[in-house]
């Protein structure tokens, strides 16, 4: 069993021109309305790919009866959720401009009520954007600990992370979240790597590294013709993930994040292409060849 801790969320997404400097507009060309939040992206996609999970997370009176909950059902998520009252599940308005540069504003909603909720002690969670002090307290009390902090790196005090990490076994992050948490902490990136077990930084369209047992592999993304970026963290993740709980080496966990990831760039909507663990093993081989055999447990 997966454990995802994080924001559920309602996505709007829409596409822009250019993304336009303060005190000015753009114009939006297309906007849309889908299912996210990143544990929640994660989760459905661990789900599609036929893995257990389970998702920890807030939502508001909204939620109970809505498309959203009956989509979880049908995908299998199971929950834990903090149900609160007088509030809505939470937002999160995101634009993209031409280039695939991408800006987001999110309304915490329900999710103000990490703050204050009794942290879960894990025996294998992933921790995604959340409220802070609560991922410190879920990895402090839990067993195997991945971590992610998203685009909710800005608010994480240089104590936290250092708590938060000190406790991580697997840090994932994206170029520009590994920059703020070099500068949060103080530390080269160098560092930042040494403080994990394993190391997993993403690049965009440009692949990514993996960084584990003092060696480093770089893993291509797969080429396919991008409609929205959004979501592709979170499906890699997921693929990782799920690989990783089948007994795959961790090269080949990021080689199937990778293709996971492929699939939900290809549609706008970071829940609307998830692969099955058969899609994906059919264009993992297209690009990777055959994925070397699960380590015998003995």
């Amino acid at each position: 069993m997966i454990h995802v801790v994080g924001h559920t969320a309602v996505d709007h997404i829409s596409k822009v021109h250019h993304l336009p400097l303060p005190n000015q507009s753009t114009h939006i060309t297309d906007r849309q309305v889908f299912f996210g939040g990143g544990a929640a992206n994660i989760a459905a996609g661990i789900a599609t790919l036929g893995e257990s999970v389970t998702l920890h997370s807030c939502v508001g009176d909204d939620f109970r009866g809505s498309e959203y909950e009956k989509w979880m059902d049908r995908l299998g998520v199971s929950r834990q959720f903090f149900e609160v009252p007088g509030t809505h599940t939470p937002t999160a308005f995101m634009f993209t401009d031409e280039t695939g540069s991408q800006m987001t504003f999110f309304e915490w909603g329900a999710s103000k009520a990490f703050a204050t909720s009794e942290a879960p002690a894990l025996p294998l969670v992933h921790m995604a954007t959340a409220d802070p002090e609560f991922n410190c307290r879920v990895a402090e009390k839990s067993e195997f600990v991945s971590f992610d902090p998203g685009q909710d790196v800005f608010w994480y005090t240089k104590e936290q992370l250092e708590s938060i990490i000190g406790n991580a076994d697997i840090l994932f992050a994206n170029q520009h979240e590994v920059q703020q948490m070099c500068t949060t902490l103080n530390v080269t990136r160098e560092a930042l790597i040494r403080e994990v077990s394993m190391a997993i930084f993403t690049m965009s369209g440009e692949g990514s590294m993996l960084y584990a047992g003092g060696k480093e592999h770089f893993v291509p993304a797969v080429p396919v013709t991008l409609c929205d970026p959004t979501g592709a963290g979170d499906s890699y993740r997921a693929g990782f993930l799920s690989a990783y709980v089948r007994g795959y080496d961790p090269l080949t966990c990021c080689r199937i994040g990778t293709v996971t990831a492929s699939y939900v760039v290809e549609h706008a909507g970071c829940q609307t292409h998830l692969p099955t663990w058969t899609q994906m093993h059919e264009r993992y081989r297209e690009h990777f060849g055959t994925p070397e055999p699960v380590p015998s447990r003995g």
